[in-house]
């Protein structure tokens, strides 16, 4: 039995949650955000609760049942709250800034990285070697902040590069060199 397919979303006031069939809409104070549900998985909103249902125990229902909540359930935790995610750059002359909408990036190479964020994904910069991946959309603010770590991942020996802000760098001891 799928635990967290039983578990119900409380739905906050605000926000609106919309079924059309296989589309389930979640509109509030952040945005809205859409997805299209597999059709033997059943979802139906009773007062400001969200209930998924499906409807045998077959091997893929029984894996759609927890997606499906687990994605609706971040669907309304998104356009309410938002979600984020700190990336750190180290390393000597490494440094970020935004120039409009652009985040630009000196990561050591002969030019500089520029990146734009995709809709509904918002880019900061507080200091010159922190920045602030925030959005409604959990999979995009996830996805966007993995490209950008992409762009110079850390290295093992002095840590250089882009890393999350909760991420351990696991390091490694360099040569031993003669005794």
């Amino acid at each position: 039995m799928s635990r967290i397919g039983l578990k119900p979303i409380a739905v906050p006031a605000g926000v609106n949650v919309t079924i059309n069939g296989n589309t389930v809409t979640v509109k509030g104070p952040n945005g809205t955000l859409t997805m299209d549900k597999h059709p033997n998985i059943s979802v139906c909103m009773e007062s400001s609760e969200i209930n998924v249902a499906r409807p045998n125990d077959d091997k893929e229902n029984r894996a759609l049942h927890g997606l499906t909540r687990a994605l609706i359930a971040n669907m309304v935790e998104g356009v309410t709250n938002g979600f984020k995610k700190i990336l750190e750059v180290n390393g000597v002359g490494y440094r970020v800034q935004m120039q409009g909408a652009n985040l630009v990036m000196n990561l050591g190479f002969s030019h500089q990285v520029i990146m734009t964020a995709p809709e509904g994904v918002k880019i900061e910069c507080p200091t010159a070697n922190q920045i602030v991946v925030s959005g409604a959309d959990k999979q995009a603010v996830g996805q966007f902040a993995a490209q950008i770590r992409e762009k110079r991942p850390p290295e093992p020996y002095k840590g250089k590069g882009i890393k999350y802000a909760e991420e351990h760098i696991r390091r490694k001891e360099g040569k031993a060199g003669k005794k």
